[in-house]
């Protein structure tokens, strides 16, 4: 198993932690499974109520799809085999709360498990970073779901400067895409105790207030996603040029936090 769920029957609160602390929790073909399973399980869990998702450790929150993954992809330009696709709650359905506490890194694939929850706490030391133009790939998903949570430049900087810059956990606070700073220490009272509030509503009245939420943009985030396949389709490189660029990456190579 690469995923950790612990319940708490007496608050209704569910904790999903992203368990590949040494990959700095990458998600691989069976997390990605395991998630579209356990979203569309609390679905039917009566004695959930509310969610904090989490990784492992305090490097990272998550740091996108394991580079290790092969994934076959169809001849036709117009359609692409994601398989991130489906691993975020409302993916899955779900529309049960989910707060998202972010410890370290979250970067790339991040952005479809932040994109899909209701709300970040952040660690003071999290950074958030797209890495897919420094290695030739077009950041579609992710820079469709940033941009509904972020102001458009900061998205637009953050999806087009790569591994250059990292927006840094109290920059991402002060432009909105973070709702509170704590100390490492205290990320994940802090989430539960937002959870355990969130759980302690009547469930019917706090699913139908996130789905009024998801409405709001639910259209335009339909029809943003809708163009992602063809847009990666035509800007990526091939696997075997991306790999290059990635292998000639120099570790420890300074970056800009902002």
């Amino acid at each position: 198993m690469t995923l950790r769920v612990e319940r708490d029957k007496a608050t209704g609160v569910a904790v999903v932690t992203l368990d590949r602390e040494r990959r700095h929790n990458a998600i691989d073909l069976e997390t990605a499974a395991e998630l579209t399973e356990v979203w569309r399980e609390f679905r039917f869990a009566e004695d959930v109520r509310a969610v904090v998702l989490t990784g492992a450790g305090t490097a990272a929150f998550c740091t996108g799809i394991d580079r290790g993954v092969e994934v076959p992809q169809p001849g036709s330009p117009y359609s692409v085999d994601d398989p991130l696709a489906g691993i975020g709650p409302k993916a899955g359905d779900l529309w049960k709360p989910v707060v998202a506490a972010v410890n370290g890194m979250a970067c790339g694939g991040a952005f479809y498990l932040l994109g899909e929850s209701e709300f970040l706490i952040a660690s003071s030391s999290a950074s958030f970073f797209d890495p897919h133009t420094t290695y030739g790939m077009v950041s579609a998903y992710e820079a469709v779901y940033m941009a509904q949570r972020m102001p458009f430049g900061e998205a637009a900087r953050m999806s087009l400067m790569g591994t250059a810059e990292r927006l840094s956990a109290r920059r991402a606070y002060e432009i909105g895409l973070v709702s509170e700073l704590a100390e490492p220490g205290e990320l994940l009272p802090a989430a539960l105790r937002a959870a355990q509030t969130l759980a302690g509503y009547p469930t019917e009245a706090v699913q139908g207030t996130v789905r009024a939420l998801w409405s709001a943009k639910q259209a335009a985030l339909q029809q943003a996603l809708a163009q992602a396949p063809a847009l990666i389709s035509l800007g990526n490189l091939t696997p075997e040029r991306q790999a290059e660029l990635f292998g000639s990456r120099r570790p420890g190579t300074e970056f800009r936090l902002r």
